[in-house]
Parts: C-alpha cells; structure tokens; sequence
C-alpha cells in the first residue's frame, strides 16, 4: 500500500519523524508531500524544505519514502500518485476536530481514499514547526525538537537575517 502524508513541513521537526516511522509500519511506500500555498509564503522554500526532509529521514535510517512538493489539492495529488490512503498527525482534540472534518470532506471529494489518524507521542504532542521557528527566531536552541540538519539549518537562516 501507498500512502501520502502530506504537511508544510516548515520545518519538519521530530514529531513529523516520529509520524513517518511509525506510518512507515503500515504501509509499503509513503509519499511525504510538502504542500505549498503560494499565499502563504513560508519560512523555507517548498525545495529547501524538501531537501531537510529527504535528509533528515536519511538521517535516521528511513527507507521506502519519497518526498515531493505540490501546490495541487491533496485528494488530486493522492490519486494522481496512486496513493490510496492519507496518513495524519494528531497532537491533540482541536487536531482531531479539524482533521476529521478533513477527513469526511476528502472521502467525499474522492471516495476510496482513507485517512489513517496517528496520534503524536507524548514528547512530541507539543512540538509546531511555528513554534520552532519562533524558538530559533529568538536564539534559543531548538535542536531538542528537530533533526540535526534542521538545527543547523536554522542557525544558518537566522545568522543571515541578523546581520
């Protein structure tokens, strides 16, 4: 089976790790889409963040991925990979509330599409890509949250923005 777990990805953090292991349990190959709104701009570019994200799941010995980016609908994207099921991370109940109605609106916009909800561990059920960035933003060290390339790559970037 084929999966899509799909996110920003702004950064990807050791949640997202941790989520992609484990969806990596149950299912034979797992797409990780970094989904881009072009009215969103984000922190990293779509292809920066999909170069962490290939590297920091090398990092860890993961196989049996891919990494794309898309600005598509993700049931569109889905079907188009011949993915057949939707892999979703949930933190917490507002998480749950909004990604079942995620959910139920998918299954209607492509029925045959499943989501899977994996409930985040209790380490990382408080961890946000928005929350690292503003730890990072303001000199604290979030490499207790994210990949070593992650880190690195944020000292980087706020290095740049300082001078």
């Amino acid at each position: 089976m084929k999966a899509v777990f799909a996110g920003s990805f702004d950064p990807i953090t050791l949640g997202h790790l941790d989520l992609i292991r484990r969806a990596l349990k149950v299912v034979d190959t797992l797409v990780i889409a970094i989904m881009h709104n072009p009215d969103k701009p984000g922190f990293f570019t779509p292809a920066q963040r999909a170069a962490l994200v290939e590297q920091a799941c090398q990092e860890v010995g993961l196989t049996r991925f891919q990494v794309v980016t898309s600005q598509d609908l993700l049931v569109n994207l889905a079907e188009e990979l011949g993915c057949t099921l939707l892999v979703r991370g949930l933190r917490n109940c507002q998480d749950l509330d909004s990604e079942r109605a995620m959910a139920l609106a998918n299954a209607q916009l492509s029925p045959g599409l499943e989501t899977l909800f994996l409930v985040a561990g209790m380490e990382q059920a408080g961890i946000s890509s928005s929350l690292i960035r503003q730890i990072a933003a303001l000199g604290g060290d979030a490499s207790h949250f994210v990949p070593g390339c992650v880190s690195q790559a944020l000292k980087e970037a706020y290095s740049k923005s300082n001078h």
